[in-house]
């Protein structure tokens, strides 16, 4: 016995049990003597959109010229990328192009002497005890 998941899933995820209930509806709510009228309306619909499909793809065959066969077409689907694996690929340090594994990172227990907090700090200690900060009238 087949289950729903084994059948392809088709444009919008339409599966083939879903596809007949809605033509089994249609055939109701439209009736006998409507049906041909619509089914040749939507085959002229399919046939056009194929249509449109095609020559934008002889166009961009044509704008692109010999590279158009070249491209890798299956490379480029966007079905295939895990976004999980984009983006621990992003977040990590590691060059895919390295010829050489990376060193691994070791976090350092000291404080960064070029921080601008230091920077105060030494400022405020260069001054001596009688001396007193510069004032500047227009900053406050």
């Amino acid at each position: 016995m087949r289950l729903a998941a084994d059948y392809p899933v088709w444009v919008f995820g339409l599966t083939f049990e879903k596809l007949l209930i809605i033509g089994v509806i249609a055939v109701f709510l439209l009736g006998p003597e409507r049906l041909p009228h619509y089914a040749a309306q939507l085959g002229r619909l399919v046939r056009s959109l194929r249509d449109l499909a095609s020559g934008a793809k002889d166009r961009m065959r044509e704008e692109m010229g010999p590279d158009f066969d070249d491209v890798d077409w299956k490379k480029l689907d966007p079905r295939q990328y895990d976004p999980r694996r984009i983006i621990r690929e992003a977040l990590s340090d590691v060059d895919p192009f390295a010829e050489e594994a990376p060193k691994p990172v070791v976090a350092r227990a000291s404080v960064n002497e070029n921080s601008a907090y230091l920077q105060r700090k030494r400022k405020r200690e260069a001054l001596g005890a009688d001396e007193t900060a510069p004032f500047d009238s227009e900053a406050t």
